[in-house]
C-alpha cells in the first residue's frame, strides 16, 4: 500500500511539473508575441507617418499652385475653387474598400464586418468638422483670388501658431524646448517673407480688395489651426477604437459635407450657369481648363488625407509644423511656374524653415530614446494608442 502511494506521489509530481513547464512556455510565448505585435504597431504608425506627410507635402505645395493658376489665367468663381478643394473626396473610397477587403479576409467569420464602421457620435463630429472645413475652404480661396501665392503662403504660416494655441487649449500639447523652438523659427521665417511682400501685390486690384484677400487669407488660417486640434480632439473623445480605415471615413464625410456647404454657394452664385462659359474663355484653353478644375480635385485631396493622418499618426501640432516647413518650397515653385519675385528674404526664411523643421524632429527622437519601453513596459500597454491592427 505505501508503495502505490509512493508510485502515485511520484507520478502526480511529474505531471504537475510537466503542466506547469507547458503553461511557463505558453506565457512566454504569449509575452513574446504581445511584444512583437508592439513593435509592429509601432513599426506601421511610423509608416503611415512617412506616407502621409509625402501625402501632405504634394498637396500642400501643388494645391495653392493649382488654384493661383486657375485665377490668373480667367478663372474668378470662388465658390467653384471652393468646391474643388473636396469634391474629389470619392478617391477615399478605394482606400476604404481596401480595409473593407482586408478584415473580410482576417477577421473572425462569426463577426459583424461592416463597410462603414463610424458610429453616430464620430459621424455628427465629422459633420460639424466637415461644415468647418467648407467655410475654411471658401476664406482660402477668396484669399488666392487676392492675393500672389507668395504673400498668401506668408500669411498662411500664422496657421502653426493658431494649431500650437489651439491644440494646447484643446488637446493640452506638451511642449518640449525643441518643439518651441521650431514654432518660433517657423514663425520668424514666416515674418521675414513679410518684409519685401508689398513688391507682390497685383497692380490691378484695388486697395480696398488686396486688404479684404489679407483678412479672409489670415481668416483661413485661423480656422484651420483651429480644425487640426478639433480632430485630434475627436479621436481621443471617441467611444470607439480609432484605425486608420476609421480616418478614412472620417475624413470622406467631412468632404462631403464641406463639398455640400459650397455647392449651396455655387447655387446662390449661380456659378453652375457660368462655369461653361468661363471654361470657353479661360486663357489656357477650355480643354486645358477642365485639366486644371480635375486636378485641383485630386491635388488637394492629398492635403486633406495627409493632413488629417499626420494628426491621426502623431497630433496636430506636428500637422502644422509640416505644413509650415513646406510654404517656403512653394514659394520657390511660384518663382519657377509663375515668374514671381524671390527674395534675399525668402531664401532666409527657407533656411530657417528647415532649421525648425529639423529641430523639432530631433527633439521627437530625443524624446523617444529616453522614453524606449522596456518588455514590462510593453505587457502593461500591449497596443499603441489608437491601434492599427485593424486599420486595414
Amino acid at each position: 500500500m505505501v508503495v502505490l502511494s509512493l508510485l502515485w506521489l511520484f507520478f502526480h509530481s511529474t505531471k504537475t511539473l510537466e503542466t506547469e513547464e507547458r503553461d511557463a512556455k505558453i506565457s512566454k510565448y504569449k509575452t513574446e508575441k504581445l511584444i512583437m505585435e508592439v513593435k509592429d504597431g509601432g513599426t506601421i504608425r511610423k509608416a503611415l507617418l512617412v506616407i502621409n506627410c509625402i501625402i501632405l507635402s504634394i498637396g500642400n505645395c501643388g494645391g495653392p499652385l493649382i488654384t493661383r493658376l486657375y485665377f490668373i489665367h480667367g478663372g474668378n468663381r470662388i465658390w467653384f475653387s471652393s468646391w474643388l478643394q473636396t469634391a474629389g473626396c470619392p478617391i477615399i473610397l478605394l482606400p476604404i474598400a481596401c480595409a473593407y477587403v482586408h478584415r473580410s479576409r482576417t477577421a473572425d467569420p462569426t463577426s459583424e464586418n461592416k463597410v462603414f464602421c463610424m458610429e453616430r457620435p464620430l459621424f455628427i463630429a465629422a459633420i460639424v468638422l466637415g461644415i468647418l472645413s467648407g467655410l475654411d475652404n471658401y476664406f482660402y480661396s477668396y484669399g488666392l483670388s487676392r492675393l500672389p501665392v507668395s504673400t498668401s503662403s506668408l500669411i498662411i504660416a500664422s496657421q502653426l501658431a493658431f494649431t500650437a494655441g489651439f491644440a494646447f487649449l484643446l488637446v493640452k500639447q506638451k511642449f518640449t524646448a525643441y518643439s518651441i523652438n521650431a514654432v518660433f523659427l517657423l514663425t520668424i521665417g514666416a515674418g521675414v517673407l513679410a518684409l519685401h511682400s508689398s513688391s507682390d501685390r497685383p497692380g490691378n486690384e484695388s486697395n480696398k480688395e488686396y486688404i479684404l484677400g489679407f483678412v479672409m487669407t489670415l481668416a483661413a488660417a485661423a480656422l484651420y489651426g483651429f480644425i487640426l486640434p478639433l480632430v485630434e480632439l475627436t479621436y481621443k473623445k471617441a467611444k470607439q477604437e480609432i484605425s486608420y480605415a476609421l480616418v478614412m471615413e472620417i475624413q470622406l464625410v467631412m468632404c462631403l459635407v464641406a463639398t455640400a456647404f459650397c455647392t449651396v454657394g455655387m447655387l446662390v452664385n449661380n456659378d453652375f450657369k457660368v462655369i461653361g462659359r468661363e471654361a470657353r474663355e479661360f486663357e489656357l484653353g477650355e480643354t486645358k481648363y477642365y485639366i486644371v478644375a480635375i486636378f485641383s480635385a485630386i491635388i488637394w485631396q492629398f492635403f486633406f488625407l495627409g493632413a488629417i493622418g499626420v494628426v491621426f499618426c502623431a497630433s496636430s501640432l506636428l500637422s502644422g509644423v509640416v505644413i509650415s516647413v513646406l510654404l517656403p518650397v512653394t514659394e520657390i515653385l511660384a518663382v519657377f511656374f509663375f515668374n514671381e519675385k524671390f527674395q534675399a528674404e525668402k531664401g532666409v526664411s527657407l533656411a530657417l524653415s528647415l532649421w525648425g523643421f529639423l529641430s523639432y524632429f530631433y527633439g521627437d527622437i530625443k524624446r523617444i530614446k529616453t522614453k524606449k519601453p522596456t518588455p514590462e513596459t510593453e505587457m502593461a500597454s500591449p497596443l499603441p494608442p489608437n491601434s492599427l491592427e485593424s486599420s486595414v
